[in-house]
Parts: C-alpha cells; sequence; structure tokens
C-alpha cells in the first residue's frame, strides 16, 4: 500500500512540474491585456466566449467513460496503406512568378502563395498532437511534402487557435527566425512570446478586426470553438476563422468550428470566395457544438459563398472516434446534394487557384486508379 501511494505521489507530482515548467503549453496574457479584453462583448470573468450558445458540457464522469472508446484499437481510423504524397523542392517554392497556389500538409496547415507572399497557415509539422508524444497518437504519414528546414523565407505565419494540433511549439521554435510576422487571434501572442518571439513581430487581432499585411487584407472573423492548451486556461485565448484577401483572389479558412449563422455573417461581408478551406473531420454527437460533422461543412461553404471547398482538419490524425475516411465520403455526398463545388487534393499537391480545381482521383482509396482518371465533383 506504501509503495502504490507513493508511486502515485511520484506521478502526480511529475504532472505537476511537467504542467508548470514545460515551455510546451505556452504563455498566459498579461493583466494590461486581459484589462483590454474586458470591453469586449465575447469576453467576460476572464474568458472569451463564444456568439452563439455553445455547448461544452462533458462532466468528469462522462470524459472517463469516453476514454477505452477513444483508445480502442480500430484499424479503421488509419489509413492501412502509405498516403501519397507529392513531394515539393526547395526551389519551386521561391519561383516569384506563379499564380496563387496552396499546398496541404494534411489536416489544417498550408503553405500559401499569394502575390508575391509566402505564407504558412496553422504550421503544424510534429508527428503528434499533444504537449508530449507519450499523449497522443502519432501522424498518419512518416513524412511531410517539405521538410520544415528546406522551407523557403516565410513572410507571414497566421493562426486560428492555440490548440496542439494547429499551434505546435517546436514547429514554431523552427520556424520563427526565418518568418517575418505572426498574425493570430487575441491573447495567442503570449505564447510565441514564451517561445522566444519578439513582440514587435507578434500582431493579435478580435473578431472583426482587419490589417493591412505587405498589401494584403487579413481579417479575423468568428468562429464557433474553443482555446486553451493546460488545465486551467481554457478561453483564456481566443480563437476565430480567416479572410485572405490579395489583388485578384479571396480565399477563407475557417479554423475550427462548430455549424452557426457566422458563416452567413462572414460571407454576406466578405464573399464571395474563389477558394475556401472548411473544417471536416474529428467531430462527434457529443461536441457537435464545436465540430461541425460533414454534411454542416459543405452547407457552411454555401452559407460563405464559396466558389470551391476544400475539407480539411483530417487526413493526418485520429482525433475522434470516427473512421478516418468517413469526412471525405460524408462531405462529397452532401456537396453533390446541395450543388456545392469541392476539391479534395492530394496531400503535397498544388492547388492553383487559375485552373479549373477538380479532384484527380480517390487517393484516399487503396487502388490502381490511374492519376489521370479524373473525378469531376463540379
Amino acid at each position: 500500500m506504501i509503495t502504490l501511494i507513493s508511486i502515485v505521489l511520484i506521478l502526480f507530482l511529475v504532472g505537476v512540474l511537467f504542467v508548470n515548467f514545460s515551455p510546451e503549453f505556452g504563455g498566459s496574457p498579461s493583466k494590461q491585456k486581459i484589462a483590454q479584453f474586458e470591453k469586449l462583448d465575447y469576453f467576460e470573468n476572464g474568458k472569451f466566449s463564444n456568439l452563439m450558445p455553445t455547448n461544452m458540457d462533458m462532466d468528469f464522469a462522462e470524459a472517463i467513460k469516453m476514454l477505452p472508446e477513444f483508445f480502442k484499437n480500430d484499424p479503421t481510423r488509419r489509413p492501412d496503406f502509405k498516403l501519397p504524397i507529392a513531394y515539393r523542392d526547395s526551389l519551386e517554392l521561391v519561383v516569384d512568378d506563379h499564380p496563387t497556389r496552396l499546398v496541404w500538409f494534411g489536416h489544417s496547415t498550408f503553405l500559401l502563395q499569394i502575390d508575391g507572399k509566402t505564407i504558412l497557415i496553422d504550421p503544424m509539422f510534429g508527428e503528434v498532437p499533444a504537449p508530449n508524444p507519450m499523449l497522443g497518437k502519432k501522424r498518419f504519414s512518416e513524412e511531410l511534402p517539405i521538410a520544415i528546414e528546406k522551407l523557403p523565407q516565410i513572410d507571414m505565419i497566421i493562426m486560428s487557435h492555440d490548440h496542439y494540433d494547429h499551434l505546435d511549439y517546436r514547429s514554431i521554435r523552427k520556424l520563427k527566425e526565418k518568418t517575418k510576422a505572426f498574425y493570430m487571434p487575441l491573447g495567442m501572442g503570449a505564447h510565441f512570446e514564451e517561445w522566444g518571439v519578439d513582440s514587435s513581430r507578434i500582431h493579435e487581432l478580435g473578431w472583426w478586426d482587419e490589417i493591412r499585411a505587405d498589401g494584403l487584407l487579413l481579417a479575423l472573423t468568428p468562429a464557433r470553438h474553443f482555446s486553451g492548451r493546460g488545465l486551467s486556461n481554457r478561453f483564456s485565448t481566443l480563437w476565430g476563422s480567416w479572410v485572405i484577401q490579395g489583388e485578384s483572389d479571396n480565399i477563407y479558412f475557417s479554423g475550427d468550428s462548430g455549424y452557426g449563422t457566422h458563416f452567413k455573417q462572414i460571407g454576406e461581408k466578405y464573399g464571395p470566395f474563389n477558394f475556401a478551406m472548411m473544417e471536416c473531420g474529428q467531430y462527434n454527437e457529443r461536441w457537435t457544438d464545436i465540430h461541425m460533422v460533414p454534411e454542416e461543412t459543405a452547407q457552411a461553404a454555401k452559407d460563405i459563398s464559396a466558389k470551391v471547398f476544400m475539407p480539411i482538419h483530417w487526413a493526418a490524425f485520429t482525433l475522434a472516434m470516427h473512421s478516418w475516411t468517413d469526412p471525405v465520403e460524408r462531405v462529397m455526398a452532401k456537396a453533390k446534394e446541395i450543388n456545392q463545388p469541392i476539391i479534395v487534393p492530394e496531400i503535397g499537391q498544388f492547388i492553383e487557384l487559375d485552373k479549373n480545381l477538380m479532384t484527380e482521383r480517390k487517393w484516399w482509396i487503396q487502388s490502381k486508379l490511374s492519376s489521370n482518371q479524373m473525378i469531376s465533383n463540379q
């Protein structure tokens, strides 16, 4: 009994020390910042809140009950074959004369090149979306389209929120010296400052705030979600979606969000969009208020007036109990039903916005389909 109690106490002490001293958890907004947040309609009692009622309740007993289901060895939750990846060369990413284009790294990470600017969106290049590799499941793919060290100079990094599958400590540490500026929701700058980024390069925005950045218009728009990297800092930083407007292209990035009226509001204010990246994955009936199911994703793309949209937040990690292909299969079916154009590119493929965007093949299904066997989704 004494040995058992000792082990429990040691584990508890290790946990406390890890949470309090590991750099993974980032920083906390200063009292001065919090005083500024208090003036906002969506900040009260030290916490940010969603614009519409959002159920965040999951009691301890229900969470414990769910753990065996989450860690169940279900083979449908990861690919049983090596995912096809289009590998990119560092030289082709520094060519100036090209149209607006994107490279998807899986989940919600993108490299966007627009109007001569190179941008990273939610750059999570790590293997595990957790503060420690032992606390999560590894990425589906062993390799990325291009190694983080081979990326060119980055003009700006744009962040949607501070969850581990979007904000990765080790990725930021590697990127901070080659990145000119960082744009993020309110309060998130504390993490970056804790990790050695000078405050002069950090730009925080609230919902509906706009900023001119190297000739681009960036606008932080609402999302229905939450934030937090530790045990006690839920809602301490803001979350959001992004509008990125260039000379000729208008792009939307949803971040993480449950379905809501904010999509129509965004579409009315900033739409139509010629390309939209829409969250579609890691959903469950227990948390539909903060993560859309695929049918809602397709409808949200129509709400914002997207000429074509791409489902994201899937194909990299297992963070929910559905099969890994459930998001793409369901969203494609719904998009076809409501006549909403959709594209599902391979990881690493150039997505060039001056071309007729279409899905070249169902790469998420292991088959011998040739790459020129086209599957139109228009």
